[in-house]
């Protein structure tokens, strides 16, 4: 099982938060996710590594944005 952890910008509220679930939640291979509304931040889990651009494009589907790592 691997994790990995993204910042998202941009969500206010539940809805938010279940937009970005949904759509994360459908890449293939992707297990669980975990959104943190006060933080932004989304944890996605899964077997094998999942490729950033495909999460990144999963959120800018739900119409938010992932922050670049500082």
């Amino acid at each position: 099982m691997t994790t990995a952890t993204y910042t998202v910008k941009g969500m206010t509220c539940g809805h938010c938060v279940s937009s970005v679930k949904e759509e994360v939640g459908g890449i293939p291979g992707v297990s669980g996710v975990q959104v943190d509304l006060g933080t932004g931040l989304v944890t996605v889990e899964s077997e094998t590594p999942v490729d950033a651009a495909l999460i990144r494009s999963a959120v800018a589907e739900a119409g938010y944005e992932v922050a670049d790592p500082s």
